[in-house]
């Protein structure tokens, strides 16, 4: 019987880039987010646009459905990937969903998978309801898990990015990822303009006795908001590196990674030791 040997068996792992890849049409990204910027739209086609073709593993699909998680390659690259779901509660982070992400993001720095995310929201549920199923206590740990990341973090703001819940999926701050960056579309601000409307203005518009008239004065302000967190005023002030053409965000995606290697992550044993059971 043969001896067995010492040396340690070389660890295998799933971030090895693959050089056959297929990518699709980044025409099509510029068609994602529709003009009116309170329609709904499927962020996944934005997920398909920015992976490689055929590569989107979506992670939990029928849980926290507001956040999709993903394993996805970009020209060969893996990456994990975080995207807001427009089309559930608008894109409002609820408990459910800060959980799933909080544990994908574990996932990806167990296992040295740099991530990409997708910023639409207009910030967290909020209110008596979640309160009382002690929603902010779940939401601490995407905070917590996002701002101790070993694993860089590049954020692409598609549209909204509001409050704590913009800041959550940037890992603690504009100026807490790698980079980030916005297409056109995006918008900036503490919080959702209509919210923000309706609370700094309540007395003014209250005083207004005709309906119509009322109306008017608040799209006129809200408009006001819109103006001045669109996304090239916000990198003007320096608040995002840069606003891009949709159809540029693969390449700006690697660019930013460029430098970064998971294996020499891995080998540093800069990773997290543990990812949580549920």
């Amino acid at each position: 019987m043969g001896r067995a040997s010492s040396r340690r068996r070389p660890r295998t792992t799933g971030w090895s880039p693959q050089s056959d890849w297929e990518a699709p049409d980044p025409r099509i990204l510029r068609h994602t987010v529709p003009e009116n910027r309170r329609r709904a739209y499927g962020v996944r086609a934005a997920v398909d646009g920015v992976a490689d073709t055929g590569s989107v593993l979506e992670l939990r699909s029928g849980f926290g459905t507001g956040i999709i998680t993903a394993l996805v390659r970009i020209e060969g690259r893996p990456m994990g990937l975080i995207a807001n779901n427009p089309e559930h509660l608008g894109g409002a982070i609820d408990r459910e969903g800060a959980d799933k992400a909080a544990r994908f993001l574990q996932l990806c720095d167990a296992f040295a998978l740099p991530v990409v995310s997708l910023c639409d929201t207009p910030g967290f549920m909020v209110g008596p309801a979640a309160e009382r199923t002690a929603t902010v206590r779940h939401f601490s740990r995407l905070f917590v898990t996002g701002a101790n990341l070993r694993v860089p973090l590049v954020c692409l703001i598609l549209r909204k990015a509001y409050g704590l819940g913009a800041m959550a999926m940037m890992g603690g701050s504009t100026r807490a990822p790698l980079a980030t960056v916005a297409w056109p579309s995006g918008e900036l601000g503490g919080m959702g303009l209509e919210g923000a409307v309706r609370l700094g203005y309540r007395k003014e518009l209250a005083a207004i006795e005709d309906p119509a008239e009322r109306e008017l004065a608040f799209e006129a302000r809200v408009a006001e908001l819109y103006e001045h967190g669109k996304a090239v005023n916000a990198a003007a002030a320096l608040e995002i590196d840069a606003v891009i053409d949709p159809a540029q965000s693969r390449s700006w995606i690697l660019s930013a990674l460029d430098g970064w290697s998971a294996r020499e992550a891995w080998d540093a044993g800069k990773r997290r030791p543990f990812i949580d059971t549920w």
